[in-house]
């Protein structure tokens, strides 16, 4: 008798994933259970034991936070990324490293297949799938929600609720909270349910991570976080002397402080890879500070032009975070621009936390290009005022040029007309 096909799945423990653990059993596979601890709030045990109960061979639970920070988070918030000019990509950026485990563990196990519950209209079956295929070009996936043996099956949630029913699974079901949530380091985003409705706004339940405003403490915390190559290496609260250096506990202290103070929420609609607009409620705490007091030591210490390029290129790597291209050759070629850009962010910048906001209110740098000389309204610090008369007539050429042809033209038209 020959064995059975192995496939390796991506496994939450939910309904969904929980669903297609037992189906694909029933189909004839030997299923591996990968759970990828990315900082959710979950209980591992509980989820290893539901799997083991369904009918997993195996189960790996892999601790990948510190690899989540140091090669996902870090690089992507150097490159000043933000998809749409709003959300900081917390989804996004954790499918490549969760995909990556995933790779590695069906080479180890001598799979032929992977597999995730990412549904069909979302990003995730993108992501995940242009990832595995990055990865490991001759390796299959079984997409549950595009199969059609398994859309026969399922129509709905409640003939997945009865199908737990009549196999012994155990499911969450909640009213109080109809909505999806996916929960990681770096962000929860809140989608579906009651929020579809755009101009519905969040009720305060919705949000899970972070203080309302009113709530939040009206005293300030005051940190510094001192960068190296645009890379944070050391936040400092100067109010209760708390240092943390390590890149996995200096962004999680980011992150409670952020919750304490209400940082990082956001409410948009956002465009899809795959052509549907969808509404998105996101908390982003530590991500938030991060983010301002990176972009603001850059004020002090990147050349303009440079800046100007890398901005160009910013909203490019967003779209390839967010699309699912982060193993793609065209992120290789930013990512090698961006670490260039970075060289010279070092420095370290004091913000101001309170209310909601993640305000920097202070910069040093040991390669600062601000010359306090020259930028005095007292000192002349070697720029010659009389100079700038020149550098604006030379610069005002095309403009004179412009609006006297300009002029001569309309003057042509009105005798023309007469």
């Amino acid at each position: 008798m020959s064995a059975k096909p192995k496939v390796v799945l991506a496994y939450s423990g939910g309904l969904d994933t929980s669903i297609i653990l037992k189906w694909l059993i029933e189909e004839g596979y030997d299923v591996v259970a990968y759970i990828a601890d990315v900082g959710q709030k979950e209980d591992f045990k509980a989820a290893e034991a539901k799997a083991k109960k369904i009918g997993a061979s195996a189960v790996y639970i892999e601790d990948l936070k510190e690899e989540f920070v140091t090669d996902f988070i870090f690089p992507v918030f150097k490159s000043q990324a933000v998809y749409e000019g709003r959300y900081l990509l917390g989804t996004s950026i954790a499918r490549p490293v969760i995909a990556k485990r995933q790779i590695e563990i069906a080479q180890k196990e001598k799979a032929q297949y992977v597999s995730h519950g990412a549904t069909g209209k979302g990003n995730d079956q993108v992501r995940f799938e242009l990832s595995y295929y990055a990865l490991k070009p001759d390796i299959k996936v079984l997409a549950p929600w595009k199969m059609q043996s398994f859309l026969d099956r399922f129509k709905g949630r409640s003939d997945m609720i009865h199908f737990a029913e009549q196999h012994g699974i155990e499911i969450k079901a909640s009213r109080s909270k109809p909505y999806s949530e996916d929960d990681n380091l770096l962000h929860i985003s809140h989608e579906a349910g009651i929020l579809e409705d755009p101009n519905a706004a969040a009720d305060e339940d919705v949000y899970s991570r972070t203080a309302s405003i009113e709530k939040a403490p009206n005293t300030p915390d005051i940190i510094e976080i001192t960068f190296k190559d645009g890379v944070p290496v050391k936040v400092e609260n100067k109010g209760d002397g708390r240092k943390e250096t390590k890149p996995l506990p200096l962004f999680e202290y980011l992150n409670e402080l952020g919750t304490k103070h209400g940082i990082g929420r956001l409410d948009m609609v956002e465009n899809r890879f795959v052509g549907i607009k969808s509404r998105g409620v996101y908390e982003t705490p530590g991500g938030t500070i991060l983010h301002n007091a990176h972009r603001d030591l850059e004020g002090l210490t990147m050349d303009r032009e440079v800046m100007k390029l890398r901005d160009s290129l910013s909203p490019k790597v967003a779209e390839l975070v967010y699309n699912g291209f982060w193993f793609a050759p065209e992120m290789e070629f930013l990512m090698a621009a961006m670490n260039k850009a970075q060289e010279m962010i070092d420095g370290t910048v004091t913000v101001k936390l309170l209310k909601g906001v993640a305000y920097p209110i202070a910069r040093t740098s040991p390669v600062a290009l601000y010359d306090p000389k020259q930028s005095s309204m007292d000192e002349e610090g070697g720029y010659d005022q009389k100079d700038a008369a020149g550098f604006i007539r030379i610069n005002a050429i095309r403009l004179r040029a412009h609006s006297l042809i300009t002029k001569a033209a309309k003057g042509g038209k009105k005798k023309a007309a007469a």
